[in-house]
């Protein structure tokens, strides 16, 4: 199959959409299909050969983090002319409600879509006012896809519809062939938790971590807590304070 992939996100700063776009982009082509990738990106050195860029993307504050996004009418441009190009069986679009080449892919698309829904808010202001416009674009899905009941509660709360959850996809073979380290490997006296995340996102969870810290050691005096992540070691080490090694 001939298979388009448009991500929303700018692919000069790595994050979990863009990760799930290339994983799945590589095996896809690794099955035998052939497949276009379309993204915003200022710096296209290290682009694959499968990759399209529509430029640099512009950094908006959204969901409580920052997204770097790409629109306008060169935007479109460039996205009309990679669908024509592409001549695509189906095309896979990437948070297709905000404003980014995902959603100038679906408006444009002519071929049977497949939409992935990653985000997951509380409230949004911005797509209360949006969706009655968004929906009809929108039913231009033959399937939707959320990673999380949490993304699908946001995309059935604001877009109607639903979508059917596929957890993120993660290649274990790395991490089961990988020696162990014995630094962190945990023991009857001393167990281990492990974090692996951005630091410097609440979101991600360390700060639930940390009010728990003090039950967790009075439960498990010997424990032992490693963690690692893109953030502020400083500020990070602030959360658990005497705690903290």
């Amino acid at each position: 199959m001939r298979i388009g992939i448009a991500c929303p996100y700018s692919w000069d700063v790595p994050g979990g959409v863009q990760f799930h776009i290339r994983d799945l982009a590589e095996e896809l082509i690794r099955r035998g299909h052939d497949v276009r990738v379309i993204t915003p990106a200022e710096d296209t050195t290290d682009l694959p050969d499968y990759f399209t860029s529509t430029g640099a993307a512009i950094p908006i504050r959204y969901n409580g983090s920052v997204a770097r996004l790409s629109f306008g009418p060169r935007v479109n441009a460039c996205v009309r002319k990679w669908i024509r190009e592409g001549n695509f069986d189906v095309i896979h679009v990437h948070e297709p409600f905000i404003p980014s080449v995902s959603m100038l892919a679906l408006m444009s698309a002519e071929c049977p879509v497949v939409s992935t829904f990653h985000t997951a808010m509380d409230r949004s202001l911005a797509l209360e006012i949006a969706a009655p416009a968004l929906r009809p674009v929108l039913d231009k899905i033959q399937s939707r896809i959320a990673v999380s009941q949490e993304a699908r509660r946001t995309a059935v709360q604001y877009l109607g519809g639903d979508a059917y959850i596929i957890p993120n996809g993660v290649y274990t073979r790395t991490f089961e062939k990988a020696p162990q380290d014995n630094r962190f490997t945990g023991t009857a006296e001393h167990p281990t938790i492990g974090f692996l995340g951005r630091i410097d996102e609440p979101r991600k969870g360390l700060p639930v971590v940390a009010a728990a810290f003090t039950q967790i050691l009075e439960a498990h005096p010997g424990v032992r807590l490693f963690v690692a992540g893109r953030g502020d070691e400083a500020q990070a080490r602030e959360l658990f304070g005497e705690s903290a090694g």
